[in-house]
């Protein structure tokens, strides 16, 4: 092939995949709302997916495995639900009641700060200062408060509309059990003279995102009960609220350790007011941490290779901000794809000519100046 016909190759993919991107981009945004049952249900069918692999492997008709994975994982959605919805809620409540009083706490605190700084920056009215770090501090609890309020209190307030209740199980097992077919039909698709470089780009996304999707989940899930339990045992406030917001928040790995640390420490000490409580409580947090790198992460992970904290965060944040719910359960599979075509870029352009002509003009003075040398000799 003539570098000319390599260039128009080359372009053409550019140009396809360009066009592909902005119609997906286009397609998500006009059918936003309508979208959010079917990705849950891709969700759901790609999490469960090697379970249904492996009953086949049994010799169970796959529609039959389906309707089994995909009836444990509802039925243990919903007990888990009604097991740690109640004492969620109630704590929701009971922190919303107690903030003013942590806002006041919390002022005290900083207050000989804020002196120390008014006596040397400027002149202010301290009594402004408590009123706005109140404001502030009242803001961002409530936040918080009123999604773990709203998610608990109405499971179709939670979701959003009743469809998706409805939807998202059928999309699911009609997934489950075509799984093999979609499959067979996107290789289809590929084209034959790319074909083994797609298929090891689908290969590497596909180990991504299912180190974070399975991987990551089951480690959250496991934190979320370790910090929970721990903090409630050691009989702090809102220990449960607080342990299972920490695991959730794990998804995105060291963010849930990191806030469960600084809130419930702050509790602790709002509670107790003795270090050696605070201690405790973070000694937990410490605990979990080490339990997470040096156990469940290499069980549950093993040698996958993820995806970084920060890409994960930039990418639910503006998957959320784009497009909203449907956006951030999106923003986890689109970041893995750009990802991997971003470091499969990067190594096709240090393979090029562009990249190595330089190591080329650098060589070429080395050879003048060794020729030189010997001419001499």
């Amino acid at each position: 092939m003539s570098a000319s016909s390599a260039m128009i190759t080359m372009r053409q993919h550019m140009i396809f995949w360009a066009c592909t991107f902005v119609l997906f981009l286009g397609f998500v945004w006009l059918f936003g709302d309508t979208l959010l049952p079917f990705v849950l249900g891709l969700a759901i069918a790609y999490l469960l997916e090697p379970l249904v692999q492996f009953l086949g492997k049994n010799k169970v008709p796959r529609w039959i495995a389906a309707l089994i994975i995909l009836g444990g994982f509802f039925v243990f959605v919903a007990t888990m639900l009604m097991l740690i919805g109640p004492p969620l809620y109630r704590e929701a409540l009971q922190l919303a009641n107690t903030m003013p009083d942590y806002a006041d706490k919390l002022y005290n605190m900083v207050e000989p700060y804020l002196v120390w700084l008014q006596e040397r920056f400027g002149n202010g009215d301290m009594e402004d200062y408590k009123k706005v770090l109140q404001q502030n501090i009242g803001k961002a609890l409530n936040v918080g408060v009123g999604v773990v309020g709203g998610v608990l209190s109405s499971g179709q307030a939670a979701i959003g509309t009743i469809s998706v209740l409805v939807l998202t199980p059928l999309t699911s097992y009609f997934m489950m059990k075509e799984w093999q077919n979609m499959t067979k039909w996107t290789d289809d698709l590929i084209p034959r003279g790319s074909y083994d470089t797609i298929k090891e780009l689908l290969h590497q996304i596909n180990t991504k995102l299912s180190g974070f999707v399975r991987g990551q989940i089951s480690v959250a899930f496991a934190l979320a009960i370790i910090y929970a339990l721990a903090l409630t045992v050691a009989g702090l406030k809102f220990g449960f609220l607080i342990g299972i917001m920490a695991g959730v928040l794990s998804v995105i790995p060291l963010s849930g350790s990191t806030v469960g640390l600084v809130v419930s420490v702050l509790v602790a000490w709002f509670q107790s007011g003795e270090w050696s409580y605070v201690g405790i409580i973070a000694a937990i947090f410490l605990v979990g941490q080490f339990v997470e790198g040096n156990f469940l992460t290499p069980k549950l992970l093993g040698s996958s290779v993820g995806l970084h904290p920060l890409w994960i965060l930039f990418a639910l944040l503006a998957g959320g901000s784009l497009f909203g719910i449907v956006g951030m359960f999106l923003a986890v599979p689109v970041a893995a794809v750009v990802g991997v075509l971003l470091g499969f870029a990067i190594k096709q352009y240090r393979e090029s000519p562009y990249y190595k002509d330089g190591e080329k003009k650098a060589a070429k003075p080395k050879k003048k100046a060794a020729s030189k040398a010997k001419k001499k000799a």
